[in-house]
């Protein structure tokens, strides 16, 4: 892809080869890691307001998931697993024996699995408005399965590739409804719709959508991570204005985790990191340094 990168003082690029994918990772500032991964429809840049007070700490690494920004956007690998599969090899590739481990939207359930399969790798976690792998689902909650209609919309292989690529203001809307007015700039809103207007990226969206629809939310309404733990000290922060997850479906870990404290954020919606990056730093400053 030959968009240019955005400008984050301070970062630098660059791309790995991790199980068979080029990734690329953008990174800033010295110290033990600190790795950040990101949701739908962003990429590294989400986290542009808070990379530089954490660098200030940590040595902050941002990778752009298989499909996404500028790493590499093969056709298949898009189910969670594999994702999660992708960021062991990298941690693996860059020599990275412990982490602390953030991620929001899809990067945090993805946080989720690298923790609950690789606990040995993942000092701490903190995960960002997302669901958990062990949702209680109930009449109310079931009832809520049409708030994510745009993941209905985007599995579809014609209709979601055709809006990612053709009508980028349907997407840069999206980002606007779900945040609070006034979070994203128009040429952030460009950073995150521009790189999903490449065919592979498109593709990608709509892979990564068709195996959350078609596979992964039956796969969770039938327990399918029922049998695991959560051995990792988690903070799971989660904007209660968010419009596709409810504080609902959020029941439901506490059988399943030794040490995750939930903390709810009154008047923030999905985007947490864009609308409050200063609270997010606080949290994960305050968390990270806990234990030492």
């Amino acid at each position: 892809m030959t968009l240019p990168l955005p400008h984050v003082y301070g970062v630098e690029h660059r791309w790995i080869e991790a199980g068979g994918v080029r990734l690329h990772v953008a990174e800033a500032g010295a110290g033990e890691p600190l790795v950040l991964l990101h949701g739908w429809p962003q990429h590294w840049y989400e986290w542009r307001d808070v990379i530089g007070p954490l660098a200030a700490r940590y040595r902050v690494i941002c990778p752009d998931l298989r499909g996404f920004g500028w790493s590499e956007a093969p056709p298949r690998g898009y189910d969670k697993e594999t994702l999660a599969d992708d960021v062991i090899a990298l941690l693996e590739a860059m020599g990275l024996e412990r982490v602390r481990l953030a991620g929001h939207d899809w990067g945090g359930f993805v946080g989720f699995l690298l923790c609950l399969r690789r606990p040995d790798l993942v000092e701490r976690f903190v995960a960002l408005n997302i669901i958990h792998p062990w949702p209680r689902l109930d009449a109310r909650t079931v009832l809520d399965l049409w708030r994510p209609l745009h993941a209905y919309v985007l599995s579809a292989p014609v209709v979601g590739q055709c809006l990612l690529r053709h009508v980028p203001a349907v997407l840069r809307r999206l980002l606007q409804a779900a945040a609070r007015p006034g979070t994203f700039t128009r040429a952030e809103l460009d950073a995150f719709a521009d790189p999903l207007r490449d065919p592979a990226r498109a593709r990608a969206t709509t892979a990564l959508y068709r195996a959350f629809v078609l596979g992964e939310l039956p796969a969770l309404a039938r327990g399918r991570y029922a049998g695991t733990r959560l051995r990792t000290p988690t903070l799971f922060l989660f904007g209660t204005s968010d419009q596709v997850i409810t504080e609902r479906i959020l029941r439901g870990f506490d059988d399943h985790a030794d040490d995750m404290e939930l903390e709810l954020v009154p008047g923030v919606g999905h985007f947490i990191v864009d609308e409050r990056p200063e609270l997010v730093v606080e949290r994960m400053l305050d968390f990270f340094s806990r234990g030492l």
